[in-house]
């Protein structure tokens, strides 16, 4: 697994989705480089509502590529606080630069311990192998 990068100062979750600790105690999500590769290339993305309320583990969204539909599944519990409005016209962003420009959603939330719990960057290429 070590053709993917998974920076370091992400945090990750066993459905592949990346998260990044902002310093007003919300988060900002996507999926992981690995993930993007699997899906191939990705022509639509459904992304939680602003406002809506998410719970860890549950599926928010859809991330639709060439080959098949993948759920999106929220890494923690919060409130959506913002959508990457750009995916609407440009969803191979998650595919250029998923932890850039192709981030999916924002959010705040409810334990911000939480964050922690997930798996830093080398237990997730752990879980890959």
């Amino acid at each position: 697994m070590s053709d993917f990068d998974f920076p370091d100062n992400l945090r990750y979750t066993a459905e592949h989705e990346w998260v990044k600790a902002g310093d007003d105690g919300a988060v900002r999500v996507g999926i992981t480089a690995y993930a993007q590769d699997a899906l191939g290339d990705v022509v639509y993305v459904s992304a939680p509502a602003v406002g809506s309320t998410v719970t860890a583990g549950e599926s928010c969204g859809e991330v639709e590529s060439t080959k098949s539909v993948s759920d999106l599944y929220s890494p923690l519990t919060g409130t959506i606080t913002a959508v990457n409005d750009a995916l609407d016209g440009a969803p191979e962003l998650i595919n250029s630069d998923p932890y850039g420009q192709g981030w999916v959603f924002e959010m705040t939330v409810e334990d911000a311990s939480a964050v922690e719990a997930l798996m830093d960057a080398s237990a997730y290429r752990e879980n890959l192998a």
